[in-house]
């Protein structure tokens, strides 16, 4: 019988499999703890306490109030609810998001846009942060809501948010009769670099439990109390009214044990992280001649590496990489089945045939320095190989 070929993960930014440890905590809650929450039988009662014990959890994580976070089942759910709640409780005026925005912040924008909202894009420099200047040339009396997200899906690239927060609050408290919401698109950052809602002075931030080792099905909304949101759906009430139907427990529970375990492990998960991260980086800029390194050096999510090599297709390396047992992309997994250029590496200034050789490196919890060093050693003749198909050597 053959051998089935070993597989090595490197696109934790796309998903991250469930920690044994949270599938363990989610179980009971499929069969035996299945009541529903807003059910007064103890059936009902015992799951209303997981409920809100999860709750707490992902609060923590961010030190937010428990009755400041409600539960959804995505991110793209929270950020939808996020752009189009402040929106719709404001009626008209101008929202501000940055050119390097996940897919889901950028469509609802332009949606938003056809509604009769203005929607203006800030830039950002060659590593992909955000331009400070630029935002405060274009905040204003109309503008409604800034969102700008906290780290890149795709170049790991972590913006200033607490000095976008502090931009705000100072706009803010010279024009009290022309509040501005802050969000951010946490995704990527959520439970693996720190995050204080209170000093960063956001209203607005979201979250999901897949990109951290919980189950995919559950995110979160951070809402500031007093911060008017209009839901985009009715029904029952759940969720303080704001995003009602049955809440899908096992997932949340998931969830929460998922930030329990990462408030734990993240100081000393990182520093590892980071050192392999360091060591991929350093190494495929040695070995590979006409390689460069998207987004900032330092400034950079612990588990992401994004490169751009000269004279080949990101897509074919992928491929390639795929048929030697190594899971990697091109960019966004949420975008992957376009071929169009990365909106995002576009905005950092890099040209189409530059944008078209880009390749994302993402590590996790079970990703070890042999994996690091086998991509290490079969990459740089992955290279080789199709330039000379496209006939640059």
């Amino acid at each position: 019988m053959k051998k089935e070929k070993s597989k090595i993960y490197f696109d934790y930014a796309a998903t991250t499999p469930v920690d044994p440890l949270v599938l363990k905590s989610m179980t009971p809650y499929f069969s035996k703890k299945f009541g529903n929450t807003v059910s007064f039988h103890s059936f009902g009662q015992e799951a209303k306490q997981a409920l809100e014990e999860s709750r707490e959890r992902v609060a923590e994580v961010i030190f937010a109030k428990p009755e400041e976070i409600i539960f959804t089942s995505s991110a793209t759910e929270s950020n939808n609810l996020a752009l189009k709640g402040a929106a719709f409780s404001r009626k008209k005026g101008k929202i501000i998001i940055s050119s390097i925005e996940h897919s889901c912040i950028i469509e609802t924008a332009k949606w938003l846009e056809s509604q009769g909202f203005e929607v203006v894009k800030l830039k950002v420099d060659k590593y992909g942060r955000l331009i400070l200047e630029d935002l405060q040339r274009k905040i204003d009396k109309k503008t409604i809501l800034v969102s700008i997200i906290h780290a890149s899906n795709e170049i790991g690239t972590i913006q200033p948010i607490k000095k976008v927060g502090q931009l705000i609050k100072k706009f803010n408290n010279k024009n009290p009769e022309s509040k501005i919401y802050f969000h951010t698109d946490a995704v990527q950052s959520f439970g693996k670099i720190p995050i204080n809602v209170n000093e960063m002075n956001l209203d607005l931030l979201t979250a999901s439990s897949h990109k951290m080792y919980g189950p995919k099905g559950a995110a979160l909304l951070f809402i500031r109390n007093n911060t008017k949101i209009t839901p985009l759906f009715h029904g029952g009430g759940q969720e303080l009214g704001l995003r009602p139907s049955t809440v899908n427990l096992p997932a949340i529970v998931g969830f929460g044990r998922a930030c329990l375990i990462a408030e734990k492990n993240s100081i000393k998960e990182n520093a590892r992280l980071i050192k392999l991260r360091d060591k991929l980086i350093s190494g495929i800029l040695k070995k590979i001649p006409n390689s460069h390194l998207n987004g900032h050096l330092s400034e950079r999510l612990p588990n992401n590496a994004n490169f751009r090599f000269d004279f080949v297709e990101g897509e074919s390396i992928v491929l390639q990489l795929d048929l030697m047992g190594i899971a990697a992309s091109t960019g966004s997994a949420c975008s992957s089945n376009k071929l169009e250029p990365s909106h995002v590496l576009l905005a950092t200034g890099l040209k189409h045939e530059q944008v078209h050789g880009s390749l994302r490196l993402t590590l996790g919890k079970w990703t070890e320095e042999k994996e690091v060093n086998y991509l290490l050693k079969v990459l740089p003749e992955i290279i080789k190989n199709l330039r000379k198909i496209s006939g640059n050597r």
